[in-house]
């Protein structure tokens, strides 16, 4: 059957949401065996991790394009539109190239459904991410994980460098309670004799390097000795970064000082690549880090008053947003708007977040794990955090009201989900 519409091709696709998340490779490896395996016809770099994924995938994209490289890039969750998902040379595909994939996948699909072998949506999205880029002949992908790893649906990939950004506690109710457990879970994309870099640290970190050290893989450790900021403005930043085979002086209009552990570690892969054959000079990797755009984090998309977006929806990520704030914008008062997903560790996340806040907005976007704005509320009294709280249904009239309270000089940020902020930023685009 073929769609008629975007609309068709979408509703089918997200109809396999209500099944979940179901761990194993099973599933994908049938799909794209049925397929031809297109995920072998292109060379690949593997990003794990808790967070920075997304930032590292960016310059690896940008890096690779000036390089001359026809560069895909596979991401999720999307900021606003599902097409951001899969892009080819920094622009997302189009809504004919999503229908016409999903085409050549779903009769592979039903036949699994007849079989009561139901695929998940992000098994079926990846399959088409896949499909996608051996049908448009691209020279590398950049491949993000979805979640955790050795059981992630992308984890079917024979990357050339496998990249694991840091981690953190998250979705402990899949990948396990202590932070040892979610390194053995991110360390499954380690492949025999495929290096890796990492900026893992301490326990997680031991984890990483005996399974690095099971699987024959050279491993390259980023750490704070790596990268120096050397200045910063809202404009932009410069990073001195020490790398494995040379020394950079980079500059980037992406903001926030732990960008530059995200760009040493971009740096990393790209030299693991130089060191197998590929020919990439230095000068191509400062130009490809000061031409990467990544929107929704740490992203202004406005001023007087300034407005910052940023998906940060872990502690970890918040963590990293509180000391941006704090030690890069200056400001009289911080307007926050904080609409945060029912499955995150909310707790940690408020409490880290509404103490530098001076008036608070708690909202919810249109996901369905949408935490109510009224349980943030509660959860935020529990904690003992005193604060001017209002509380608006929908992420467009939070996004509306902020900005009719806020004075010249005061700073707005957007943050919480990935969904809040895309909302945010489809209300300011318009």
């Amino acid at each position: 059957m073929a769609f008629n519409t975007f609309k068709e091709a979408i509703d089918w696709l997200y109809s396999f949401q209500k099944f979940g998340i179901k761990p194993g490779l099973e599933r994908i490896t049938y799909i794209t065996k049925r397929l031809g395996n297109p995920q072998d016809k292109y060379k690949i770099i593997h990003v794990g991790g808790t967070n920075g994924k997304g930032s590292v995938c960016r310059y690896l994209e940008s890096i690779l394009e000036q390089n001359s490289c026809k560069v895909g890039v596979y991401t999720s969750p999307h900021i606003q539109e599902i097409t951001e998902r899969v892009t080819i040379n920094k622009k997302q595909i189009s809504k004919i190239e999503l229908i016409s994939v999903a085409e050549v996948v779903k009769p592979i699909v039903d036949e699994m459904i007849k079989n009561s072998d139901i695929p998940t949506f992000f098994e079926v999205f990846t399959a088409m991410a896949f499909q996608l880029f051996s049908e448009k002949n691209i020279d590398f992908a950049i491949i993000e994980v979805g979640l955790g790893g050795r059981f992630d649906a992308t984890n079917i990939v024979k990357p050339r460098v496998s990249v694991i950004t840091n981690i953190s506690l998250e979705h402990q109710n899949i990948l396990g309670d202590k932070i040892e457990d979610i390194a053995f879970e991110k360390a499954g994309i380690i492949k025999q004799n495929i290096p890796v870099v990492t900026a893992v640290k301490d326990n997680a970190f031991e984890v990483i390097d005996e399974v690095a050290e099971q699987k024959n893989s050279v491993i390259n450790k980023i750490d704070a000795s790596n990268w120096k900021r050397i200045n910063n403005d809202e404009l932009g930043q410069e990073f001195f970064i020490s790398g494995f085979l040379n020394d950079y002086t980079v500059q980037t209009s992406v903001l926030g000082g732990f960008q530059g552990e995200n760009i040493a570690l971009a740096i990393g892969a790209v030299e693991f690549l130089i060191q197998s054959g590929f020919d990439i000079s230095f000068d191509v990797i400062v130009d490809g880090i000061k031409k990467t755009l990544n929107p929704g984090r740490t992203e202004i998309v406005s001023r007087n008053p300034m407005m910052l977006l940023d998906g940060a929806h872990n502690p970890g990520g918040i963590n990293v947003l509180v000391e941006t704030i704090k030690n890069d914008f200056e400001y009289n008062r911080l307007i926050l708007v904080i609409g945060i997903l029912s499955d995150k560790n909310i707790k940690e996340i408020l409490k880290t977040i509404v103490p530098i806040g001076d008036s608070i907005v708690l909202t919810k976007s249109k996901n369905l794990r949408a935490c109510e704005p009224i349980d943030l509320k509660n959860k935020i009294e529990e904690l003992g955090l005193h604060k001017p709280i209002v509380i608006k249904d929908d992420v467009v009239t939070a996004v509306k009201y902020a900005k009719s309270v806020a004075k010249k000089q005061d700073l707005i940020c957007i943050t919480g989900s990935l969904f809040t902020v895309g909302e945010a930023r489809d209300t300011l685009f318009q």
